[in-house]
This record gives C-alpha cells, sequence and structure tokens, in this order.
C-alpha cells in the first residue's frame, strides 16, 4: 500500500519541480545587461599602476599589479617591418589557466555590435593571441568564479573595438556583460528566463 501511495505522489513532486524551474536549470536572472566603455594599457612600455586586462565577472578593468583574477589582457607587438599589432590575450596565453575545460576566451563576429543578441557557447580563442583592428567584434566568454562556481557555467559578453592610441599604447572598446551565471543575453536590460 505505501508504495502504491508513493508511485502516486511521483508525478505531482515532477510537476511541482518542473512549475519552478525553467528549461535552462539555471536561476532566474536578476542582473540588467548595460553597455560600458573601457580602456586598457597595453601589458609593456606602459606603467604597471595602468589598468591592462578586464575582468567579465567583475564588469571592469583591472591592474595586473593587484589581481590576476581577469579573462583576457591586452599587448601590442611589433613586426620586423615596424607594423604593430594590436593583440588579445586570453588567460591561458599567459600561462594562468592550465588545463580549465571552460577557459576564457575570445570568438570574432561579424554582426554589428547591436546585432549580438547571443553568445555561443562553443568555439572561443583560449589559447592563442588574438590580433584585432578598430571595428573588430568578439563575444567573450569569462572564467568560472562564485556564485557560478556550483552551476559550471561561465559569464558572457561582447565587445566592440572604437580606438586605439599608439603613442598612449592603450585600447577603447564598448562592452556589454550578461552576469547572470550561463545566461548568453547579450543585449541591454535583464535577459529573458
Amino acid at each position: 500500500m505505501r508504495a502504491l501511495q508513493f508511485l502516486a505522489l511521483v508525478p505531482v513532486s515532477i510537476a511541482l519541480v518542473l512549475a519552478c524551474s525553467d528549461s535552462t536549470g539555471l536561476p532566474d536572472p536578476s542582473l540588467t545587461n548595460v553597455t560600458d566603455t573601457v580602456t586598457l594599457y597595453a601589458l609593456e612600455g606602459t606603467p604597471v599602476t595602468t589598468p591592462s586586462a578586464y575582468s567579465v565577472p567583475d564588469n571592469r578593468a583591472v591592474r595586473l599589479d593587484q589581481t590576476s583574477a581577469f579573462d583576457f589582457a591586452y599587448n601590442t607587438h611589433t613586426l620586423p617591418d615596424g607594423t604593430r599589432r594590436q593583440l588579445f590575450l586570453p588567460l591561458q596565453t599567459l600561462g594562468l589557466a592550465p588545463g580549465i575545460s571552460a577557459a576564457p576566451g575570445l570568438q570574432r563576429r561579424s554582426e554589428t555590435f547591436d546585432a549580438i543578441t547571443t553568445a555561443r557557447s562553443n568555439g572561443y580563442i583560449t589559447s592563442d593571441t588574438i590580433p584585432f583592428a578598430v571595428g573588430d567584434r568578439f563575444e567573450i566568454r569569462s572564467r568560472i568564479v562564485s556564485p557560478c562556481t556550483s552551476l559550471g557555467v561561465p559569464q558572457y559578453g561582447k565587445l566592440e573595438v572604437l580606438g586605439v592610441d599608439s603613442t598612449a599604447r592603450t585600447v577603447t572598446f564598448q562592452v556589454l556583460t550578461d552576469n547572470n551565471c550561463g545566461y548568453r543575453g547579450l543585449l541591454p536590460g535583464l535577459p529573458p528566463s
């Protein structure tokens, strides 16, 4: 008799669980996506007190003399012919995230900044330098940090390079990050759940 009562409750329990969650299994989003403008200074040839890296979870430029918690850095490289290349360096390229399954990285996109509405899950460059020019656009995938650690999911964003100052050795870009764990919506406002 007890077994029959238990079996009768199973469909009700499943229905309650499904009613309280969405199809992604992620908690409802609570953080609003906003676009910001950020300037990074090259790793080489600029003061150590200037920010050279960007952290998606913190939504800001960071100084490498104060933290190693970032997703990519900026540097330049002069070729033998004197041409200076602009480079983004994902965390693994700097030897700081070996063996991470979902390492932070960038992925080039051809759409306009506003037309990039959803981040892809895969295809990010994580262990190589990424050359760029003014006008280039990228998706960003973060490292996995708290509070997303328990879910095992990164955070996502997008950026568009607005300008490079060769004298000051800086790059300026507009960026939008979705700091809701695992959500891939890249439009301003609260992402749909």
